[in-house]
C-alpha cells in the first residue's frame, strides 16, 4: 500500500524552448498546491550561490517555467509541479520565484474562431476550448479526459470575446471538473469519485475541524440561461430540488450567459443542488496540519476531483463518508515537510 512518506524537494527552471536555466543550489523553502476547477500556485524561495545568480539575474516572467521534484524513499525523485513563472522577487541574499500552473496561460487566451455547439458533451466543449487557446502558442501541454460528463449542452463562442480560462470555469459551473497535474489538463464528471485510500484521525496529528457550512445550503436551485432576444421565444430556465422535509425551503437563483439551452440550465442546477444539499460538511486542515508520514495516500494520488474515504470521532461531528479533494498544499522549509488538503462532500 502506498504511504505519503517524508518528500523532500528540488527545483527547476526551464526556458520555453525546453533549455534548463538553471537548477536551486540552496532551496530554502518551496510551496506548491493542486486546486480544483481553478488554476494552481507555486513559490520557491533560493539562495543562489555563484553562476546560480546570474542564471537566476535572467528569469523572465512568462519565459520561464518552474518545475518542481519531489524524493521519498519509495518512489525517488518525480516531478509533482510545473507552470509559467510571473513573479519573480530579487532580494539581496535571497530569489523568490512564484509561478501559477499550465491553466494560467488560458487566462491570458482568447477564443480564435467562432463556433456553436449543439447538444455536446461538456468534455468535448472544454477539449475544444483548450486547443483552441493553445493553438497559436503551446507552451508544452496535454489534455485527458477521465470520462465524460454524460451532460449534454449547447454553447457558443465568439472569437476574441472572453478569456478561455473564465468558459472553463463557466462549464465548471455546470457539471464539469478538471485540474491541472504538471503540463497535464485532466477533464471529469462533476460526480467523478474514485476513492484513492483512507483517511482517520490519526491521519491528521495536529487535529482539524468539521464545519457545516449553512452559508452554502439550498434546496432548490434556479439557473437562468442566455434570454432569447426575441421576447416571444421562452426564457431558458433549469429548476433542481424544492421543499425538503428536513431544512424546508431554501431558494437561490443565478444567471449563467454561456448557458442556451433548458437541459444544460437544468444539469447546472442539478449541479448546484448536489454541492449545497444536505449542508456541505467540510473538514478543515488549517495550514499547519500536516498529514502523518504513514497516511495511507501517496502525493501522486492526491489529485482534485478524487476522493477520500474520511472518518473522524474525535470532534462532536462524528464523520464517516467519501470525500472530495478539493485542493492540496504541500510545504518544505527547514523544518521539514507538510501536507494539507482541502475535502468537501462528494455529493455521490
Amino acid at each position: 500500500m502506498s504511504r505519503m512518506g517524508c518528500g523532500s524537494h528540488t527545483v527547476r527552471i526551464v526556458d520555453r524552448g525546453g533549455a534548463v536555466v538553471t537548477e536551486a543550489d540552496t532551496l530554502l523553502s518551496v510551496e506548491w498546491t493542486r486546486a480544483l476547477d481553478d488554476v494552481s500556485t507555486a513559490k520557491v524561495v533560493i539562495q543562489p550561490e555563484g553562476d546560480c545568480c546570474a542564471a537566476l539575474g535572467r528569469v523572465r516572467e512568462w519565459r520561464h517555467k518552474l518545475v518542481i521534484y519531489r524524493s521519498d524513499p519509495l518512489r525517488g525523485s518525480v516531478p509533482v509541479w510545473e507552470g509559467p513563472i510571473v513573479t519573480p522577487t530579487w532580494r539581496r541574499d535571497t530569489v523568490e520565484l512564484a509561478a501559477i500552473d499550465v491553466l494560467g496561460w488560458l487566462d491570458r487566451r482568447l477564443p480564435h474562431e467562432d463556433i456553436r455547439f449543439r447538444a455536446t458533451d461538456l468534455t468535448q466543449i472544454a477539449t475544444w476550448l483548450i486547443a483552441d487557446g493553445f493553438e497559436p502558442d503551446d507552451p508544452g501541454h496535454t489534455v485527458e479526459v477521465v470520462a465524460p460528463t454524460r451532460i449534454r449542452g449547447d454553447r457558443e463562442y465568439q472569437q476574441d470575446v472572453g478569456q478561455i480560462g473564465d468558459h472553463l470555469r463557466d462549464l465548471a459551473e455546470t457539471g464539469l471538473d478538471f485540474t491541472a497535474v504538471g503540463s497535464t489538463i485532466l477533464l471529469m464528471p462533476e460526480d467523478h469519485c474514485a476513492r484513492v485510500g483512507s483517511l482517520t484521525d490519526a491521519d491528521f496529528p495536529a487535529g482539524l475541524q468539521v464545519i457545516g457550512d449553512g452559508t452554502n445550503l439550498a434546496t432548490r436551485w434556479v439557473v437562468h440561461g442566455k434570454q432569447p432576444e426575441d421576447d416571444s421565444d421562452p426564457d431558458i430556465k433549469g429548476v433542481a430540488g424544492g421543499r425538503h422535509d428536513y431544512y424546508g425551503l431554501l431558494e437561490r437563483a443565478t444567471e449563467e450567459t454561456s448557458i442556451l439551452d433548458n437541459p444544460s440550465a437544468f444539469a447546472a442546477a442539478r449541479s448546484k443542488l448536489r454541492g449545497s444539499v444536505p449542508t456541505p460538511v467540510v473538514i478543515d486542515t488549517s495550514q499547519e496540519t500536516t498529514l502523518a508520514p504513514d497516511a495511507a495516500v501517496d502525493i501522486a494520488s492526491l489529485v482534485p476531483g478524487w476522493c477520500v474515504d474520511v472518518t473522524t470521532t474525535t470532534t462532536c461531528r462524528t464523520i464517516a463518508q467519501s470525500l472530495k479533494i478539493q485542493g492540496l498544499k504541500v510545504a518544505e522549509d527547514g523544518d521539514g515537510e507538510s501536507v494539507a488538503v482541502q475535502l468537501f462532500p462528494s455529493g455521490v
